[in-house]
């Protein structure tokens, strides 16, 4: 049985089941069926699936699959293959905008839906791939996302200012290095000098924000991130 867990969102029973035979066939487990956005919300929250195959039309519901994956990529992104019988342009870019990882026109065969999941796991294999590499831990509750330059606390995003964010760059790509004082001020102001006061206040301001716990100074030489991998 293959580990990835996957949610079907289609109204027309039929069609779902077939689904369903079609992904266990191929030993995925199928954690639920769902036909409407209150319950596709629900199973999401709390089954946790890493792939979604969802029906843009629900029939009679307001939301659609899009309002869907929409809702919960408010919070996190989520994986999903669209099945529709839909291919007017404004449906397709409105699917885009959810970065999804396959879209699947009816009526569909089984080799449909197995060579677009199989290309589906293997751009999630290569996402978490990258994902990794550039998430950067430096503490038990605080990472930091090398890629987007983003400081999370627990999952959370702390709000960095530019300078802030530069120098806490440097240190992480720095890997434990010890940077000193006058490499971090040629690397943030270049040729503009400033006052050694200038650059106390901002390690200050940023080891506050990470609890001074992960940014070690050596008084007149520089300071490093302790423990990052």
């Amino acid at each position: 049985m293959n580990k990835e867990k996957i949610l079907i969102i289609e109204d027309d029973s039929i069609v779902a089941l077939d689904i369903k035979r079609i992904l266990n066939n191929l030993e995925y487990k199928v954690t639920n069926i769902v036909s409407n956005y209150e319950d596709a919300i629900s199973s999401i929250k709390y089954e946790k699936p890493t792939l979604v195959f969802s029906d843009i039309n629900l029939g009679k519901d307001k939301k659609d699959g899009i309002d869907i994956i929409n809702e919960i990529q408010k919070n996190s992104y989520i994986s999903v293959i669209y099945l529709t019988a839909y291919s007017d342009e404004d449906t397709i870019q409105r699917a885009i905008k959810t970065n999804p990882l396959g879209y699947i026109l009816k009526p569909f065969k089984k080799e449909d839906i197995k060579s677009t999941l199989l290309l589906a796991l293997y751009k999630m294999k290569d996402e978490k791939f990258e994902k990794n590499i550039s998430d950067i831990k430096l503490d038990e509750d605080y990472f930091y996302d090398l890629k987007n330059e983003i400081l999370f606390y627990k999952s959370k995003p702390i709000k960095l200012s530019q300078k802030e964010n530069q120098l806490l760059k440097i240190l992480v790509e720095a890997k434990g290095r010890l940077v000193s004082f006058r490499e971090i001020e040629y690397l943030l102001w270049q040729d503009f000098p400033v006052c050694d006061s200038t650059l106390r206040t901002l390690i200050y301001r940023l080891r506050t924000k990470l609890n001074y716990k992960i940014i070690k100074t050596i008084p007149s030489i520089g300071c490093k991130i302790l423990n990052s991998t």
